[in-house]
């Protein structure tokens, strides 16, 4: 059964995102309007150490008023490649400048509303280049044990689900 987009305008637009509303045909041939949320790419990047720490961003979010444990990330610059965005977020939020990047995964965390994207991207080593420049952007950068992700996904202290699905596949990948 699929839906299918009949048109699109746009109702708010910044630098940020974009509000549209589309005029959407259902397979039975009735229409509904519905609106969206256009995103540029997010990129998010973390390094695993030889010591099987993953490197952790404790920040708040005051959009749900909650903390928890995240990766770096950030939107993709227009014309930026997005494993490089996801190195630059790293170095930026962390002060750890990743060595190669592996793409871990790609998800669309909620794509009933948006078409945002997010790509994670992970290393087994980092170079401490110095303080972050964005430090703004978390309470504190630990290096917390890839064993303790399971646990503090179910304790609900990694709340951004892309975000736990992919620390979930790290510790698959690096401790099966």
């Amino acid at each position: 059964m699929q839906w299918t987009k009949q048109s699109e305008q746009t109702v708010y637009a910044n630098r940020w995102f974009t509000v549209s509303l589309a005029d959407v045909g259902l397979p039975d041939g009735r229409h509904l309007d519905h609106f969206l949320i256009r995103l540029r790419p997010v990129a998010a990047a973390t390094v695993v150490n030889e010591a099987g720490e993953v490197l952790l961003l404790w920040r708040h979010r005051f959009i749900t008023d909650s903390w928890g444990w995240e990766l770096a990330a950030g939107v993709v610059e227009e014309g930026e490649d997005i494993a490089a965005a996801a190195a630059r977020e790293l170095e930026e939020e962390t002060g750890w400048r990743p060595g190669p990047l592996r793409h871990l995964m790609s998800v669309e965390p909620s794509n009933g509303l948006t078409d945002a994207r997010h790509h994670i991207y992970w290393s087994d080593r980092g170079e401490y280049v110095g303080h972050p420049v964005d430090d703004f952007e978390s309470d504190r950068r630990a290096w917390v044990p890839l064993e303790r992700v399971p646990d503090l996904v179910a304790r609900g202290e990694v709340p951004a689900a892309g975000m736990a699905a992919a620390l979930l596949l790290l510790h698959h990948l690096r401790l099966r």
